[in-house]
Order: C-alpha cells, then structure tokens, then sequence
C-alpha cells in the first residue's frame, strides 16, 4: 500500500471518530447516511432520537441499556433475532427477556475480569436454526444517562463454514485411516477424494477421473449391475448397494473386492454424490480355494483309507485260522493305521519323519527305557501316502519281532537306521539282534505282503527282507517322489 493511500485511511478514520464524538455530545444537528440517490438524512432530537435512528441503520443487531441494564432502545435486526417485540421490552430488565446462557454472556462482557476479552461468542436456538453472534459492549451516554451499548455481530456464515472445515477434515482423516479402499465420487461420478488402499486398486491417480474408467469393475449376472457406472449411478439415485462381490481385471495386484456403495447424503434431502467401499477379498478366496482342495482331498484319502481298511480285512481274514485269531491282528492293523492317521492329522496333512513313525509303532519298547530300540539318521520327512505305508511295515516288523524275533526274548534289540545307498535313493534298514535263531518261514502270510507289497505303488518304493540267523533284516526303499526332506 502507497503513502498516499495510507494517508487517505488515516483521513477517513479520523472523520468517523469525529462525527461519532460529535454525535455523543450534541454539537450535530443531522447525520447523512448513504451515498448518491440511495442517501437518508437523520435529525438529531433530543438524547436519544439519534442514536435510535443510527441503530436501525446499522446491519447487526443491537441494544441501549442504561446503567441497571434496563432497555432503552433495541434495534429491529436484534429484535428479530431474538423473538422480542421492541415496544414491549423498553424499560425492563435485558438479562429478563433472554435465556440464562445468554444473560451470563452479556454480564460477562459487561464486567469483564482483569483479562479476560472484551466479547464474547454465544449460539441463539430459533425456529429456523441455531445462529451464533459476536457480543461486545461499550460505554454509552445520552444525555444524563449512562449505560451500554451492546452489539450483537452475525458470525453464523463463519462459524457454519469453520464447522463444515471440520467436518470435512474428520471425513477426510477417517477415509484415509480406513483400511479397505475408499472412493467418494460426485454427482458425475468424478471421484473427489481416495485413500491409500483405493489408490492400489488403480493403476493411475483416482482422484479427477470417472470412477468407472479408473476401476473397471465385472460383477456377477445375478448382482443386477453390469459395470461400475451402474454402481455409482444407482448410488447416486439414491440406492444403498451392499457386499456385491467384484472382479477388477485392471487392478494392479488384488483382482477380488466385496463392493459397497451408498449416496453421499450433504443435507437432509440432497445428495452431493457417493461413496464406494471396496474390501480385498483375495486372502477370502484363497481360503475357499484351499478349503475345496482340502475337502477333495479329504474324500479322496477317506476313499483311499476305506478301500485299505477293505483290503486289510479280507487278507486278514484269509491267513488266520480262527475268528479270535483275526479279530486280534485285524484290530491291531487298524490301529497301527489310526496311529499314522493322528501323526498325520497332528501336522494338517503335511509331511511326517519316518523317526515318529518308528517311535508311534515301538512305543511301549522305548517307553521300557534301555536300549531295547535304537534309531539313527531317521529325520526324513516323507508324504502322506509314503507315511501310511511306512506305518504298516513297521507295524508288521514290529508284530513280527514281538512273536518270533528279537523284540520276544529280555535280551533282543531292534535298530533301525538309515542307509547310505545310491544317489537319489532312500534307504532304511530294520534289523533285529540278540532275539532267538530265525529261519525262513514256511508258508507266506500277510503280514509279509504287507511288508513286501505297501511301497510297491512306485518303481522306486519297496523293501527286502533277510532271515539271517542273527535276526530279520529289512531293507526299505521308500519312494523317491515321496521324500520331502532327508536332512
């Protein structure tokens, strides 16, 4: 600002602080207000004449109360605002016609504390809504009598734009702090505002485009919707569309999403555009996907078990000579079958070492303490089918060793170990020592089948058995494509 402009404003302060002192004290017959055509003169009669005519001139509202802060004048703008009829309110008590809240206000600013500011903010409830006015209050004389003079300055605009600031802020804060993806769209579908997580649902900025063009979205025939603009435009219209599953083929990494959208409601009964919600639903997917190979796989292993368990029974039944004698070993196959299953079912249908399968079949001999079973190099962890198997020729070396081997007599012991053997190959050998004499058997029963045959589902899988007069050996070959891990 120029010197000369300054000056101008010092000029035109000093004529208003002027006219208002001479006004105060008489020395001024009348007061133009106005400008051109649009001028009101005013005469000045008697003390308070003028100051009544410049209140109703002035655009805020505002009261004369003399020293018991009775009425003496209250202007047509404050008198609409607070409901009062200005003929009927002369001479009484101001704090009388107002309610408590307000009262206090204006005796505050009228006996300010050492400090304290000379106004203050307070809300007025009305029939058309809350108003908030700016009360300040200076020292007035009209004549003999003194007083004050209060103003009341309309601040409802200000104080309904801070509001709305805030609002919009706090919306802002809570979009941006949600962690599914947030999209606000206006009445032409333009998005106005996006999170973090919206932001990765799109390969460029959301933010100034048709929501449509940035989130392409298919939805299934039966959601009703053919694409993304018939999302927000339903929205818009004023429709609440909740949880409709989506693809997002453009999407750069999550391509699932559960769709929400609702309008965006900007007063009672005006929309301003809509806002759209869309939760990752890849990690949901994934586990359906898993929970159907899981159940497939459940009923293929129950069709695979049952068919064994089938199979165990009628073998069973053809090499025992009496009804005792196949109740006794079918039951102890079955459960040799169950123990595999649990250690199984213990790590979800993952891979199991052949060590735990060795110590499920001999625990009571490892639970006798001494060295009745040693085991050596077993921490290799098969597959399922591989484990199953395993099960059953330990259980059938095992019966063996209890009946006629080494496992029969106090001073037998059993070892089992791993065996260096070709590359690529897994062997482990079950040898028993310090047991009776052995000699091969006569005939063949099942309980060899089992021991020969359960590995046999692959070229690599399969075992050889020794009757060496120290004890049996047997040496097993477990599948190679079964092998996880033989650290």
């Amino acid at each position: 600002m120029s010197a000369a402009e300054i000056a101008e404003l010092r000029r035109r302060l000093f004529e208003a602080e002027e006219t208002l002192r001479a006004i105060r004290e008489g020395e001024v017959d009348a007061l133009v207000v106005g400008a051109d055509d649009r001028e009101q003169i005013f005469t000045i009669e008697g003390e308070s004449e003028s100051y009544r005519a410049f209140m109703e001139v002035m655009g805020i509202g505002a009261v004369a109360l003399d020293h018991a802060r009775r009425v003496l004048y209250v202007n047509s703008a404050l008198a609409r605002a607070l409901d009062l009829k200005a003929s009927a309110v002369q001479g009484r008590r101001f704090g009388d016609l107002v309610d408590a809240d307000l009262a206090a206000a204006i005796d505050a600013v009228l006996d300010p504390a050492p400090g304290s500011p000379d106004a203050a903010e307070v809300r007025l409830r009305g029939p058309e809504g809350d108003r908030h006015f700016l009360v300040a209050a200076r020292p007035l004389r009209l004549g003999t009598v003194r007083g004050h003079a209060v103003t009341f300055t309309d601040m409802t605009d200000r104080v309904e734009a801070e509001i709305a600031l805030q609002s919009e802020r706090a919306a802002r804060a809570v979009i941006a702090s949600a962690n599914e993806a947030v999209l606000v769209c206006d009445l032409n579908g333009i998005v106005s505002h996006a999170n973090a997580a919206a932001r990765g649902a799109t390969r460029v900025e959301p933010v100034g485009h048709a929501f449509a063009e940035v989130i392409p979205l298919e939805f299934r025939r039966s959601a009703g919707f053919t694409g993304a603009e018939d999302l927000v435009a339903g929205a818009i219209g004023g429709a609440s569309i909740q949880g409709l599953e989506a693809l997002a083929p453009a999407a750069p990494i999550v391509k699932d999403y559960l769709v929400s959208a609702a309008p965006l409601q900007v007063s009672d009964d005006e929309i301003g555009g809509c806002v759209v919600t869309m939760v990752d639903l890849s990690q949901r997917k994934a586990a359906e996907k898993q929970q159907t190979l899981l159940m497939q796989e459940l009923d293929h292993r129950v069709r695979n078990t049952l068919a064994l368990v089938l199979s165990i029974s009628s073998r069973t039944m053809h090499s025992e000579d009496t009804l005792e004698g196949f109740q006794k070993s079918f039951t102890a196959r079955i459960q040799a079958l169950a123990a595999t299953h649990g250690l199984l079912a213990e790590r979800s249908w993952a891979d199991v070492s052949v060590g735990d399968i060795v110590r499920s079949e001999l625990a009571p001999y490892l639970q006798q303490g001494g060295d009745r079973v040693s085991t050596e190099g077993l921490s290799i962890h098969v597959a399922p089918r591989a484990a199953i198997a395993l099960g059953l020729v330990f259980h059938e070396l095992t019966t063996n060793a209890v009946k006629y081997g080494s496992l029969s007599t106090l001073g037998g012991r059993v070892l089992v170990r791993r065996l260096e053997g070709e590359p690529g190959s897994t062997l482990v050998e079950w040898r028993e020592v310090g047991g009776p004499a052995v000699a091969p058997p006569t005939r063949r029963g099942f309980g060899q089948t089992v021991i020969a045959r359960s590995l046999q589902y692959t070229p690599s899988g399969g075992t050889e058995v020794e009757f060496e007069p120290s004890g049996v050996v047997c040496r097993i070959s477990i599948p190679t494509e079964d092998v996880r891990s033989a650290a």
